[in-house]
Parts: structure tokens; C-alpha cells; sequence
């Protein structure tokens, strides 16, 4: 075999596993998306703010671990036209507050310096945990997984990774809500339409902050017009 013959096995060799880590990577955030609130929130029944911040520490510690094994320069992606994602992700957050305000009832909420907490935790914290869970994560981790293959070349190829991307974004908003007893049910379409509106600022611009943006307005526009519901904020046991 060649000098050149055996670099290139060799590179074809690291490109598979590389393929291969984010591929893994991906499966382990599916399983982290249904346990976490299947055990936290539907076995142990765990007040819902300490459980908001077991997940956000899930949330950050499996894009640290993904980030570190793969190489993936997470510092890079937020620079990455991170103008267009921050407009996408503020008019899709202004967007999705407007959804809420007409298609929720109005429900009683915390006032003064609760309202100001619940905005910060339930609204913000746990938004942009939804946002990077739900849609940044499978999003970047697929895009990744497929970025030294034909499919990158032409925009037939990119289109084809993009459905791709937002297909495993809906498989981890699906697992993510099934681990909830009241979402085991119809009531699950809610998110799964909604994961199509809060991806697109990630989608079309391949950085982490457009979705957690969105996402984070919707959940603040739920803290102050819908807190009482059960379509918002889980766990609702």
C-alpha cells in the first residue's frame, strides 16, 4: 500500500469515528431529554424550581462532555452570523409571545419580586435550557455529524442536512416532553408544532444563542400571561 494510499484509510478511518462520537452523542441526548423529567419530575416528584436547575446542569454539563470529545468549537458557533441569529431569535420570540397571548387564557400570577424571580428562572433559565436541549443540541450535533459528506456540497445537500437537523430536534422535543405523564398523550403535538417556530433562528444560522432566545421568550410571555396552565412550564403534577 502507497504512503498516500494509507494516509487517506487513515483520514477516511478518523472521519468515520468522528462521525460516529456525534452520532453517540446524539443517542445519549435523547436519553437524557426522556430521563431526566421521568425520574425527576414523574418518580421522585421533585419541587418544579430545584428540578428546573438539575436539568439546566444536565443540559450544560452533556454540551461540555459533546463539545469536549468531538472538538466542536462552541466558541466559533456563537460567532457564527451571530447578528442574523440574534434578530431570528427575537423576532421568533416576539412571535411566539403573541401565539401565547392568543391562544392561552390569562391565568393569576406572582407579583413583585416573585414575578421578577419566576421571570428569571422559570421564564429565562429554564427557556434557554429548553432551547439548547430541544433545538440547538440535535441541530449543531447532526449538521456536525454530516459536515464532511457529499450531502454538504450544493444546496440540495444542505436542505437535505437541514431536514435532517429539524427531524431530530422534533425526536428530542418528543422524548424530552414523553418523559412528563400529562405529555404522554395528544397534548404532545403543542410542543412538537412549536419546536418548528423556536428552531429556525439555529436552523438557518447554525448558532446556539437564535433558538434559547426564542425559546426563552416564550416561556417569559408563560410566566406572564399563562402561569397557571398546563400547556407551559412542566412538570404540572
Amino acid at each position: 500500500m502507497s504512503t498516500h494510499a494509507a494516509g487517506h484509510h487513515a483520514e477516511s478511518g478518523q472521519r468515520t469515528l468522528a462521525i460516529s462520537r456525534h452520532w453517540g452523542w446524539l443517542a445519549g441526548g435523547f436519553a437524557v431529554a426522556f430521563s431526566v423529567p421521568y425520574l425527576f419530575a414523574d418518580v421522585l416528584d421533585i419541587n418544579r424550581d430545584v428540578f428546573y436547575g438539575i436539568y439546566a446542569l444536565a443540559v450544560v454539563a452533556l454540551f461540555a462532555l459533546w463539545s469536549h470529545s468531538t472538538g466542536y468549537d462552541l466558541r466559533a458557533a456563537v460567532r457564527r452570523h451571530w447578528l442574523l441569529a440574534l434578530v431570528l431569535g427575537l423576532t421568533t420570540a416576539a412571535a411566539l409571545t403573541f401565539m401565547v397571548l392568543r391562544t392561552e387564557d390569562a391565568t393569576a400570577r406572582p407579583h413583585g419580586i416573585d414575578l421578577v424571580g419566576a421571570l428569571a428562572w422559570r421564564g429565562i433559565v429554564y427557556g434557554v435550557t429548553d432551547g439548547l436541549l430541544l433545538s440547538v443540541f440535535p441541530i449543531l450535533v447532526v449538521f456536525a455529524a454530516l459536515a464532511g459528506t457529499r450531502l454538504r456540497h450544493g444546496l440540495t445537500g444542505t436542505i437535505v442536512v437541514g431536514a435532517a437537523a429539524l427531524a431530530a430536534s422534533l425526536a428530542m422535543t418528543a422524548m424530552y416532553h414523553a418523559g412528563y405523564s400529562d405529555f404522554r398523550s395528544e397534548k404532545i403535538r403543542k410542543p412538537l408544532a412549536g419546536d418548528v417556530v423556536w428552531g429556525v433562528p439555529t436552523l438557518l444560522t447554525l448558532n446556539p444563542i437564535g433558538a434559547p432566545i426564542a425559546h426563552a421568550g416564550l416561556h417569559a410571555s408563560a410566566v406572564l400571561h399563562s402561569y397557571e396552565t398546563d400547556t407551559f412550564l412542566p412538570p404540572h403534577n
